[in-house]
């Protein structure tokens, strides 16, 4: 093998490798209730520290020099963590996927959507749950600076803060760690 492939198939493997270490793993308590999803990397740690257990693998392994590590796809702490309840972080990420990326004035998906104010800032609306809400730009252009009655206008959804169920929270990861279904159902 000459220098050029060894560096390319080292670029290769170090980038497939990060990538493997940077994968989701969901992290469950002690009394099996998910409360984090962490990197791959720091799921190995804890399970070598002994701070954590495998339960679910489904990944393969990583070959290191000495042995060969399972990748763990959900992992359980040893030791129970006290924790408040988690709440949904306000962000506008979160508020298209409260609305299900749709304009809660006319119903359309399209790519073009912006977070309009039900009741404007300059009126005295704040940025809450209950005043956030996904609109396209020619419904929030139509709305402008007024509430919704003044504009003629109604909302398909009336906006509240989104459950902070972990099928919610944990939600987005779902589509690709079909195995972590069994863990978050019910909580």
């Amino acid at each position: 093998m000459d220098a050029f492939t060894k560096s390319m198939f080292w670029k290769y493997n170090h980038a497939s490798y990060r990538n493997l270490m940077n994968e989701p793993v969901l992290v469950l308590n002690a009394n099996f209730e998910p409360i984090h999803v962490c990197s791959t990397r720091r799921a190995i740690t804890l399970i070598l520290a002994g701070k954590a257990g495998m339960i679910a693998n489904g990944r393969g392994h990583i070959r290191t020099i000495s042995q060969l590590i399972p990748r763990p796809s959900v992992i359980r702490l040893e030791s129970q963590i006290h924790r408040p309840r988690p709440r949904v972080q306000l962000t506008r990420r979160e508020v298209f996927r409260r609305d299900n990326y749709t304009c809660q004035y006319c119903g359309k998906r399209e790519g073009n959507l912006t977070i309009d104010h039900v009741i404007p800032r300059h009126m005295g609306g704040r940025p809450t749950w209950t005043n956030l809400v996904t609109a396209c730009s020619s419904c929030n252009h139509r709305k402008g600076g007024r509430k919704v009655e003044e504009a003629h206008m109604h909302l398909l959804h009336i906006p509240k803060e989104p459950p902070a169920e972990a099928a919610y929270i944990f939600g987005k990861h779902l589509n690709e760690n079909q195995e972590w279904v069994p863990f978050i159902s019910g909580w």
